[in-house]
């Protein structure tokens, strides 16, 4: 997996947090940074995680939520509101527009993410 921090990743960020906040009744950005490794986007700091929330929120995309924290601190719960899932299913339709093009560009409609074989060398 590439480095977290390209701009690939920044770019498909608010889309990945959509995406698995979809899967959940609400989420704290600690569980979503961990989430998000296990999914493979290692690497994924706070600096960068909380300001994708923060702009979903203002586009109306996730709500918060403060809640009592496990054993600590209050956390701010993040929820995926109805607004964002209908921009989760407009982004998730042009991301696989956006990626199939990609991939016929770099080999012969090949997905893989490998690099076309280059015989003429």
């Amino acid at each position: 997996m590439p480095d977290a921090h390209t701009p690939w990743t920044r770019a498909a960020l608010p889309l990945c947090l959509l995406g698995t906040l979809n899967g959940e009744e609400k989420s704290y950005g600690y569980a979503l940074l961990n989430r998000l490794a296990d999914a493979g986007l290692h690497g994924i700091r706070a600096a960068t995680l909380y300001p994708a929330l923060a702009r979903l929120e203002e586009e109306g995309a996730v709500e918060v939520e403060w809640g009592a924290g496990e054993g600590g601190p209050g956390r701010k719960y993040y929820r995926i509101t109805e607004e964002g899932r209908a921009r989760l299913r407009r982004d998730q339709a042009a991301w696989g527009d956006f990626t199939r093009t990609v991939a016929s560009l770099l080999g012969k409609g090949d997905d893989s993410g490998q690099a076309a074989d280059d015989t003429d060398a």
